[in-house]
């Protein structure tokens, strides 16, 4: 039996959610008006309801996040959203807060969002045991981390992130952006603390780096990894991005879509698609095109040093070509790359920072600014991160996606019946024997299909079918059996228990368990809520795996330099430019990076 493999694409907005139907998402998530880990991507619940119906066209499923935690005063808003998402269709919810799981009635699925902070199996199990389907896997596992985790709880879905942006620390448990600004990760707010600058101190206060963007890594991307992901057991491939346009949900998913149907056809005894349809393209998808810090594949293959992006965290974009000649008004580019009039264009420059301008007229591979940069310099790299002609493609309607079915018309002792596969519908007419072939017509007419989700392959007609049947009736019997296949296609309900006892994971509960409300105390076991946002709490502010010690070339336990670096005395300290600074602790058994507040 073949293994349904998920491409999980990221919504914005509705028209976000259908471009990643057209362009080959199996699922979609998106945001509800509130509750989601995005403050600045809500939707109203009447527009995830049209998400779902053109979803379910194609057995493609809606996600809605309403994975933040919650305050008590928003606990009846919660349940009312819940029911309201019910009405709407949806087939999952990502949850953080476990008071959900108190009031749950419904029959959409649970899934377990990052948020939870998924990362062994002992709580991929807990999960599991709660009634969650599907569990969103931290970013930062292994594939063989994966793999375990499969094996020792093969009942529970897992969703890994396979694209796009990504935090420094374990998701759930960063608290940075709340210390300094008030503004809670956990409650969708994130101020990105992780993309800014730093300086890095020693114990004496000598500084080691200045100015750089210290916690800031490059975005994720596993596309050469899907195959080895479906080998460890993943069953979806989440592309990060609920606040990207609608261009880089069209291109990233027809990218992903493309290469899982590469390996389905590899391996068609393994594998098959969770949802129906073929894509056709305007475009060639190129993920170098679509926004990125740089890429990584992050921990899939074990650790490694150059995962963070130090000198900005802004996109670069693709790799064009060196400067090669420069004249007052214009420069020449050596490489291969064409460019088109309207190319944004960027560089570092000696300072290390980013530097962009914008191309007003092209010939060649000679450009010419709307203004000369001030730090271009010939042999520095130049890379766009704007692509006029692709930009211009992905405007406009770039993708069309059908489902291919074969017709069969039969005579019955009353009428005809039309079907594809299971499904038929009968018309009750008097047989008329054709003075004319009739043939090409029925084909014509029993194959126009126009703006439904079908297409037809093949018209099934017996060699000896000689009956006159008016279009109109084609038509009608045309427009029957459609309509059955969306009956077909609608979803069973599901009836789930909704209330669980509580059950602690066998560990101590801290503020980094995120109770922020009544019901979530209640489910552990304790008399109060002790979330950071509430109350503070003693502990690290950032739970990294990514470790600067270790980037810089200084750890002992995987040492990358020669030897010739310079000793440290620790502890070290990141210090922001109003002088607020961090002191970082190496867990190196666990190898661990925490970020604490500076009087820690």
């Amino acid at each position: 039996m073949t293994r349904p493999l998920e491409l999980l694409a990221p919504a914005k907005n509705l028209e976000c959610g259908k471009a990643a139907i057209d362009h080959g998402a199996d699922a979609v998530y998106i945001g509800a008006q509130r509750f989601g880990a995005r403050a600045a991507a809500g939707n109203s619940v009447a527009d995830i309801a049209e998400l779902c119906r053109y979803a379910h066209q194609f057995d493609a499923k809606v996600y809605v996040t309403v994975n933040t935690i919650i305050y008590d005063d928003e606990l009846e808003d919660t349940r009312r959203l819940l029911e309201e998402l019910q009405q709407s269709g949806v087939d999952a919810v990502l949850v953080q807060d476990m008071a959900i799981l108190q009031m749950r009635n419904f029959s959409f699925d649970l899934h377990a969002s990052t948020q939870t902070d998924n990362r062994t199996v002992e709580k991929v199990a807990w999960l599991r045991d709660l009634g969650f389907s599907r569990v969103v896997l931290a970013r930062e596992l292994s594939i063989d981390e994966i793999r375990a985790i499969h094996e020792a709880v093969p009942d529970v879905e897992l969703e890994v992130f396979v694209h796009g942006a990504l935090c420094v620390s374990y998701s759930g448990q960063c608290y940075a952006s709340q210390y300094c600004f008030q503004r809670s990760a956990n409650r969708g707010e994130c101020a990105q603390f992780c993309r800014m600058q730093f300086d890095l101190l020693d114990a004496d206060g000598r500084v080691i780096e200045h100015d750089r963007h210290l916690l800031s890594l490059k975005d994720m991307c596993q596309i050469d990894n899907l195959e080895a992901l479906a080998e460890a057991g993943a069953t979806s491939f989440k592309i990060e991005g609920r606040l990207k346009d609608v261009a880089y949900v069209k291109n990233v998913t027809a990218a992903y879509s493309e290469r899982l149907n590469q390996i389905i056809r590899r391996h068609p005894d393994l594998y098959c698609r969770a949802s129906r349809g073929h894509c056709r393209y305007t475009f060639t998808p190129n993920l170098q095109k679509t926004f990125n810090r740089g890429y990584t594949d992050y921990f899939a293959r074990g650790r490694r040093p150059d995962i963070a992006s130090f000198d900005t965290p802004k996109a670069m974009g693709e790799f064009v070509g060196t400067v090669k000649e420069i004249r007052r008004d214009s420069f020449t580019v050596a490489g291969t790359a064409t460019f088109a009039n309207g190319d944004g264009l960027c560089f570092l420059n000696r300072d290390r920072q980013l530097e962009g301008f914008r191309v007003n007229r092209v010939e060649g591979n000679r450009l010419f600014p709307q203004r000369m940069p001030d730090g271009l310099r010939p042999g520095l790299r130049l890379y766009r991160n704007n692509d006029q002609e692709f930009d211009r493609l992905l405007s406009k309607p770039s993708a069309e996606r059908k489902i291919t079915i074969t017709l069969s018309l039969r005579p019955t002792a009353d009428g005809f019946r039309l079907s594809s596969g299971d499904v038929f519908v009968n018309l009750s007419i008097p047989h008329q024997t054709a003075e004319k072939p009739q043939r090409d017509n029925i084909i014509r007419q029993l194959t126009k299909l126009g703006n439904t989700p079908y297409e037809c392959s093949d018209v099934d007609l017996p060699a000896d079918f000689n009956y006159f049947i008016p279009s109109s009736q084609l038509a009608e019997l045309r427009r029957m059996l459609i309509s059955r296949y969306e009956v077909q296609g609608e979803r069973c309900e599901k009836s789930r228990t909704s209330h669980l006892a509580p059950r602690t994971l066998q560990k101590e509960v801290s503020f980094c368990d995120n109770i922020a409300n009544r019901e979530a105390a209640s489910f552990y076991g304790v008399a109060e809520p002790t979330a950071y946002e509430l109350k503070g709490g003693e502990g690290p502010l950032m739970q990294c795996r990514y470790c600067i010690r270790y980037t810089l070339g200084y750890c002992s336990k995987y040492p990358l330099s020669s030897g010739n670096l310079s000793p440290l005395k620790f502890p070290l300290y990141l210090r922001l430019a109003d002088g607020r600074r961090f002191r970082l602790e190496f867990d190196c058994a666990h190898c661990q990076m925490n970020v604490y507040a500076s009087n820690s």
